[in-house]
């Protein structure tokens, strides 16, 4: 045989031993590739991912889940078919969720509270949006008042009291959860304070808002369903007896018709103070007032984005000039913890109008404000800076 015959037929007797070698035998396992659980962990959603919840919290469906259970509940209320300008904000629910997508449960703590709210005892979780219709004004109230009822009284989650004096507050003595409602145009208020009602009878208000929203009408109502607007629920709220005689605005700065519409408002049940009374008297003597003025009774807490000058907040659906920082309004918002607070609300988020998503990031920071708030017997005390520069409170 010749050479060079010879060394190919080496070659291939090399080469199909090789492959043979290599074979698996019939009956034996392949070696299963490393699963993604094993090698990197659970699935976790990044501050970009996952479905959306407030803050990544627990998720549920809790009015048709009656076995879900809370202490506090995140709840979204699209409705905006009670504008006077521009609507949009039925939207709000999702904007502020979207913008509180940075925030997470084991991330929690604030520096300014002192605390993580997922971490004092109480189970928080998001019970998703009532599906409000967006046709009928009629429905859609009484949609959202059956809805607050709903979750007001289911049983509190835990097996100890986390808000005694709640049970003193209500009406039969029992503890119920507390309700963060997510607007949603302001009319949303009317049904929440409705559903209160039932729960604890009147209560006072605080109202952080750049505008009265206690006129009694808009030029053109013939029916009594059209009273009833972004800007005329607690004139209607005053008339069903639903607000004490002890409720405040802050941040107001709206146009008036004359000093009647305060003539008006004082009617109706509230004191005010104007945005320019932060420069005037300062964060301290605004949370004084308030304090003072709601005093021990349960108290509402509800926030029109618009309070913020639209130059920090601009997706609302109508803004003034003039409004305070989203800074000065934390502050003043911890120094009222301690209160008996029943429920609050963020509402009038209309997410078209916003750039870069700032009015949505910054209504889902009060939110995390709201929860810190309902966990604090009183105001956090301020930090002593380091070093021997002191401060005094802001």
């Amino acid at each position: 045989m010749p050479l060079k015959r010879l060394l190919q037929f080496a070659i291939s007797a090399v080469s199909v031993k090789a492959v043979f070698a290599h074979q698996v035998p019939l009956g034996d396992t392949i070696e299963q590739p490393e699963t993604w659980l094993s090698k990197y962990g659970p699935q976790i959603d990044q501050p970009f991912s996952g479905p959306l919840a407030f803050s990544h919290m627990t998720y549920s469906r809790c009015l048709e889940d009656e076995s879900a259970q809370f202490d506090i509940a995140v709840l979204g209320m699209p409705f905006d078919t009670g504008t006077s300008y521009r609507p949009g904000a039925r939207f709000g629910p999702y904007a502020i969720r979207s913008g509180s997508r940075r925030q997470r449960e084991a991330r929690g703590y604030s520096l300014a509270w002192g605390n993580n709210p997922y971490e004092q005892g109480s189970k928080i979780i998001d019970c998703g949006d009532v599906p409000v219709i967006p046709f009928d004004n009629v429905l859609a109230m009484d949609q959202m008042e059956v809805a607050y009822s709903t979750l007001l009284n289911r049983p509190i989650a835990s097996n100890q009291s986390v808000w005694a004096k709640g049970a003193q507050l209500a009406k039969d003595g029992r503890e119920r959860p507390r309700i963060v409602s997510l607007g949603g145009d302001h009319t949303i208020v009317l049904p929440i304070l409705r559903a209160l009602n039932k729960v604890y009878g009147p209560v006072s208000v605080i109202h952080f808002d750049a505008h009265l929203d206690t006129w009694n009408g808009y030029p053109g109502t013939v029916t009594e369903q059209s009273r009833i607007t972004h800007g005329t629920f607690f004139y209607v709220a005053n008339e069903e007896g639903l607000v004490s005689n002890s409720s405040i605005h802050a941040g107001i700065r709206c146009k008036l018709v004359g000093l009647g519409d305060i003539e008006n408002d004082e009617s109706v049940g509230f004191h005010f103070i104007t945005s320019d009374d932060i420069d005037d008297h300062g964060v301290p003597a605004i949370i004084k007032r308030i304090r003072e003025r709601v005093g021990d009774t349960p108290v509402y807490l509800s926030l029109d984005i618009d309070v913020i000058d639209p130059g920090l907040a601009p997706a609302t659906g109508t803004p003034e000039a003039g409004g305070w920082t989203s800074r000065e309004l934390k502050r003043i918002i911890r120094g009222l913890a301690g209160l008996n607070f029943v429920g609050a609300d963020i509402v009038e988020v209309a997410p078209v109008y916003d750039h870069a998503e700032i009015t949505g990031t910054a209504a889902a920071d009060l939110v995390h404000d709201f929860l810190s708030m309902f966990m604090s017997q009183s105001p956090p005390t301020p930090h002593a800076l380091p070093g021997s520069w002191s401060r005094d409170e802001l």
